[in-house]
């Protein structure tokens, strides 16, 4: 009988676990937003962010997302300037990812991020910011390094 409930418990244990796993990753985070402008060769590219600025936010990004309209996005202020690395783990989405200096110029960027994957995306230097965009925008705006973004999302 003990080894029974022994067994029990276990999988009392791995239930909790996984049904309570995923009920804390679709628990709802809202998100404000603000506008940010692209500055590229091609013209000037108003954009609609999200706004990841607590912890929370941060982790949760563009996760269990099934859509990003064009023209939308979510920024990520890292606060001081780092390497950012980032992945799309639970993020069922292709993204392009943007990084910003602190001056808001375009370090570089990263097309179409794979959804699931766990594969680190680095910046190749300290930025200041994260843009994800839908996959495919940053070439649909021509955006390239050197570019700069403003606008009210960057507090600069």
């Amino acid at each position: 009988m003990k080894r029974t409930f022994g067994n029990w418990k276990m999988l009392a244990a791995a239930f909790l676990l996984l049904f309570g796993g995923l009920a804390v990753a679709q628990t709802e985070i809202t998100f404000e937003t603000s506008r940010l402008t692209l500055h590229t060769a091609t013209g000037d590219h108003e954009i609609v962010v999200e706004l990841a600025e607590t912890e929370q936010q941060r982790q949760r990004g563009l996760m269990y997302r099934t859509e990003l309209a064009p023209d939308h996005g979510m920024i990520f202020d890292l606060g001081q300037p780092r390497t950012a690395s980032m992945w799309m783990a639970n993020t069922l989405i292709p993204l392009d990812m943007v990084f910003i200096r602190t001056d808001g110029s375009v370090a570089g960027y990263y097309e179409q991020a794979e959804p699931g994957s766990k594969r680190v995306i680095a910046s190749r230097e300290p930025v200041k910011y994260v843009l994800e965009l839908a996959g495919g925008q940053a070439q649909a705006y021509g955006l390239k390094p050197g570019d700069t973004v403003t606008g009210p999302a960057l507090k600069q």
